[in-house]
């Protein structure tokens, strides 16, 4: 292709994007709800709770296996013993020997080497119960998750339907100013022929500045409601396009009385707490029980002083590597039972103050229950309210334009005034707002059903 060819390519190139350009994606109700379920910051706060309860049935698992300690000391010191009772506060020195009749200060190193193994194997089911609890709390966390997930989710689509709502807003009062700016025309128009008072102009101004008033309050009020919906999405507040099918189409279930409470998300948060109290109150009760233990010691002990030391003072020496050798070797294997039976009495009370707590989360449980089934029944009264007014939007928009048609032709001839035609204008605004919010209004009271009912997917899958 010769250069002028690509030169003339690339011109025609460059118009079509200037005559076509691209258009901005439209933002639909199903990608607005999944962004902000995976976007917002309560949401992720509330993943990363879930995460940590997982961990924590892992560690509450763990706690049933043996405690394996290893020791290792090595000291310098001397070995004066003294014969009399001695009660172990953690406090005093371990020097083992033997009760001489008078101080000395013969010193030299010595060494322990301990292992110990520690398995507490029986406990009437503590540990099952531990884990149990654990096991619980992350239903109960998952079940938070799920309930903010819907909840944000009906947030998100309030939200949406209110910035369409005040688009179609905005769409109507330029309808309006349009009206009384062509109005403002005629009036101006006859009032220099002398034909109407000037003040007729008058008010016709007054009416176009109260248009362009309006508009501006219409956008201030657009402004805010997509503030909203970027807040609630975790993004920056931008200019969205919205899915037009709200103002253009019924949702399908909209006849459908038939929905009933099925696992609403609240309602599994609120049951999923109560079952969390109920487990502790079970874990606490094994607590008043004994506990089997199984133990096991292996220990290697070295010392500088000579195994005659009794008969001859001066058999020890200074040498490090003869102090923390190992000579002498002991194990020790055995079972044992511990109980507090003072527990018993304390343990009672735990229980039975966590079982009051059950109850408690009980009553709330119940105030949802009961908030919700009404929330229910009222919205099929409000979507049976926004029908109605839906089929009465078109009557109401006719019957106003056929008025402001009637007045203004009277006008213009001469057998009206400018008082009843600005009326008629009124009142054919009103009726066009009517109308556009009448669908909004239908979806409105199906998206109240849909957080009743606990079922998103109601208004979603249109």
């Amino acid at each position: 292709m010769s250069k002028q060819g690509i030169v003339s390519c690339a011109v025609l190139l460059s118009l079509s994007l200037i005559v076509y350009p691209a258009r901005a994606q439209v933002l639909t109700i199903q990608d607005a709800i999944h962004t902000a379920q995976t976007n917002y910051g309560t949401i992720k706060a509330k993943s990363e709770y879930v995460n940590a309860s997982k961990a924590t049935v892992v560690q509450s698992r763990k706690d049933y296996l043996p405690n394996l300690n290893l020791s290792m000391q090595q000291d310098y010191g001397t070995v004066n013993g003294q014969n009399g009772p001695l009660y172990g506060m953690g406090l005093s020195v371990a020097s083992s020997g033997l009760p001489l009749p008078e101080q000395n200060w013969n010193s030299a190193f010595g060494a322990l080497y301990l292992t110990n193994v520690n398995w507490d194997f029986f406990a009437f089911g503590r540990a099952r119960e531990k884990i149990k609890v654990s096991e619980s709390m992350v239903y109960r966390d998952q079940s938070d998750l799920n309930q903010e997930q819907f909840q944000h989710g009906i947030r998100v689509a309030g939200a949406y339907l209110s910035l369409l709502a005040a688009k179609r807003l905005i769409r109507s009062w330029e309808n309006n100013l349009q009206r009384a700016s062509g109005l403002k025309n005629v009036v101006v128009t006859r009032a220099k022929n002398g034909l109407i008072p000037g003040v007729d102009s008058s008010l016709a101004n007054a009416e176009v500045s109260n248009a362009k008033i309006s508009i501006i309050q219409a956008r201030d009020y657009e402004q805010e409601q997509a503030s909203r919906l970027a807040q609630l999405l975790g993004i920056t507040t931008q200019s969205f396009v919205l899915d037009t099918m709200f103002i253009t189409k019924m949702p399908k279930t909209i006849n459908d009385s038939s929905t009933v409470i099925k696992s609403h998300p609240l309602l599994q948060y609120y049951s999923n707490r109560i079952a969390v109290s109920n487990q502790q109150a079970r874990y606490f009760q094994t607590l008043s029980y004994p506990t089997l233990s199984m133990f096991g010691v292996f220990q290697g002990r070295g010392a500088g002083f000579s195994a005659t030391y009794a008969a001859d003072q001066t058999a020890y020496s200074h040498n490090y590597f003869d102090g923390v050798k190992a000579v002498r070797a002991n194990y020790l294997l055995g079972i044992g039972a511990t109980w507090n039976l003072t527990s018993i009495l304390r343990v009672k009370q735990q229980v039975a103050a966590q079982k009051f707590v059950s109850l408690g989360l009980q009553e709330e449980y119940n105030v949802i229950d009961n908030q919700i089934k009404n929330q229910l029944l009222l919205s099929e009264n409000k979507i049976n309210n926004a029908v109605a007014n839906f089929k009465e939007a078109p009557i109401q928009v006719q019957s106003a334009s056929d008025a402001y048609l009637q007045k203004s032709v009277l006008y213009k001839n001469g057998l009206s005034n400018i008082v009843d035609i600005t009326q008629a204008l009124y009142v054919l605004n009103r009726a066009e707002t009517s109308r556009d919010v009448a669908f909004i209004n239908v979806w409105q009271a199906l998206l109240l059903k849909a957080a009743a009912a606990g079922d998103l997917t109601i208004f979603t899958d249109l």
